[in-house]
């Protein structure tokens, strides 16, 4: 909400600076553990809040930096970008806690203080978010939020899908049970499986940054969905290392797609006032599919066992997949990311 009352780059600013004290936080801890833990929860609570104020806000500003015609494509190389820390990030730090457990944080606090610069300093940009009226209170805001979703059936049915379906599908809290138990393989083997879906993803990511799928999205983000059900349930079904490995790479590839043509309808479809807030339920959709899908899984994994338990998402996802198809059918009818503006869904925004 409060990337539509405030400029989305005062937001960054302050979350930046958090993290980075988080960060540097984290390295005095380092040197002198403490002997309680609440000091790391502390830390830990308030990089979270951070996180939770910069995600809609980035995601919000990325529209003001480059012009609208280029924003599928910025969307893919922004994701790629993401996708290379997430993979090179973890690898980097595992590395340099060889050294010391000291140096991963100094190294990190030195990139967050880069990119503060970078942003903050280089970008000359104009006030891209601002209210209408100063008085404008703030549950009216999120009010009016919930109210452009509900009109807006487009962005509802992305979100939604996706929530559902990553609820139900996520396997990848059954991994370490997974290979052990029925795959009958070791420690490394778990490694493996655990780097296959940001690998597969990556790939995909990678792919459509240099051919962005601007035709056909509609039926793109449907199918992409329902590939990632297909494969989960080859994955829980397989009883082969390789096999599975292939499985899991090609659901880190489908999500790939669907997140990037979800975030490309949110950047194209939303007007400027509204992103902030759709921005922000959406991170909130996501961070609760992928915590409330690791519970799920466990649940069902206690009741059905693990091969039932992922039976059980990937079919689960295939049913929301035609189910989502039959309630929504703007997400079989949409076409082009760059249809003209009067083909857009601010014709359908609220008065």
């Amino acid at each position: 909400m409060q990337a539509d009352r405030v400029d989305k780059r005062i937001i960054l600013l302050i979350c930046g600076v958090v993290q980075l004290l988080c960060v540097l936080a984290f390295a005095f801890l380092a040197l002198a553990p403490p002997p309680v833990l609440w000091p790391f929860f502390v830390v830990v609570s308030l990089w979270g809040a951070a996180q939770a104020f910069s995600a809609p806000a980035n995601i919000a500003f990325l529209s003001a930096l480059v012009p609208e015609n280029l924003l599928p494509r910025a969307v893919a190389w922004n994701m790629l970008a993401l996708q290379g820390g997430n993979i090179l990030g973890p690898w980097l730090g595992g590395v340099l806690c060889a050294a010391s457990l000291f140096v991963p944080y100094l190294v990190s606090a030195f990139f967050l203080a880069v990119s503060i610069f970078c942003g903050f300093w280089l970008l000359r940009l104009p006030l891209i978010a601002k209210p209408k009226s100063k008085d404008v209170f703030r549950l009216t805001m999120l009010y009016e939020g919930f109210v452009y979703l509900r009109h807006n059936r487009l962005i509802l049915g992305t979100m939604t899908l996706d929530l559902v379906a990553t609820f139900l599908g996520g396997v990848a809290a059954l991994l370490p049970a997974y290979a052990k138990d029925v795959l009958q393989a070791g420690p490394e083997a778990f490694g493996y499986l655990r780097a296959a879906v940001p690998l597969g993803r990556g790939i995909g990511v990678l792919f459509f940054a240099l051919n962005p799928l601007l035709t056909h999205v509609g039926p793109k983000l449907l199918g992409s969905v329902l590939v990632y059900g297909l494969a989960t349930l080859v994955f829980a079904f397989s009883g082969s290392f390789a096999l599975s490995l292939v499985a899991l790479m090609v659901t880190g590839a489908a999500d790939a797609v669907s997140v990037f043509l979800r975030q490309s309808l949110l950047q194209i479809s939303v007007p400027n006032g509204m992103r902030g807030r759709v921005s922000a339920l959406s991170s909130l959709s996501v961070s609760a599919s992928d915590g409330l899908g690791e519970f799920e899984s466990g649940v069902t994994a206690r009741l059905m066992g693990l091969v039932g338990a992922a039976a059980f998402g990937g079919a689960g996802s295939v049913v929301v997949t035609l189910l989502w198809a039959k309630l929504f059918p703007e997400l079989r009818k949409v076409d082009r990311l760059n249809a003209p503006q009067d083909q857009r869904l601010e014709k359908q925004t609220p008065k």
